[in-house]
């Protein structure tokens, strides 16, 4: 028998790093996975570098939008399984209640909309968002999740969000 989790991506702006995530899991996740993203106060735009970085890693942006988390926690709204913040301040917010007590975790990823300066040097921060996204759901996608114990995979998804940053080999 097949399992299918949903997964949600926070952050507060909802316009990168989320994003990212979320059309990430989309594609390497796929079928066991549906991801979404969200935003604490949602800037209502996805930054354009995000969706490049998306587009160079031949992943689909269609349908990608800045959204509200309270959209998840609705009547209606996918079960979840999993909630990751990846920012550190959508990780001190109150999150809503979700139902159904999703397994949640904090991948706390440096925010490449922050940075400001050279397109060259804009560019490089997405670039290492993506990767250290990327790399952290390929680790996720590793796990055995049908044979943890909610405590054993609770710990697992921790180690995962604490997985060092590439180490600067990109700049």
């Amino acid at each position: 028998m097949q399992v299918h989790y949903n997964a949600l991506f926070l952050c507060t702006g909802n316009s990168a790093r989320s994003i990212m995530a979320e059309a990430i899991l989309n594609s390497k996740g796929r079928p066991d996975f549906t991801a979404y993203s969200a935003g604490s106060h949602p800037s209502g735009t996805v930054r354009p570098e995000a969706l490049r970085r998306l587009e160079m890693a031949r992943l689909p942006t269609e349908g990608l939008r800045s959204k509200a988390w309270d959209e998840f926690s609705l009547p209606g709204s996918p079960k979840l399984d999993f909630v990751f913040t990846v920012c550190d301040n959508a990780a001190k917010e109150v999150c809503p209640i979700w139902p159904g007590q999703p397994m949640t975790a904090h991948w706390g990823v440096p925010d490449p909309a922050a940075v400001h300066g050279t397109e060259g040097k804009v560019e490089r921060a997405f670039r290492e968002a993506f990767f250290i996204l990327e790399r952290r759901i390929s680790l996720l996608l590793s796990l055995p999740l049908k044979s943890l114990d909610r405590m054993a995979l609770k710990e697992e998804l921790e180690n995962i969000g604490q997985t060092p940053a590439l180490g600067g080999f990109l700049r």
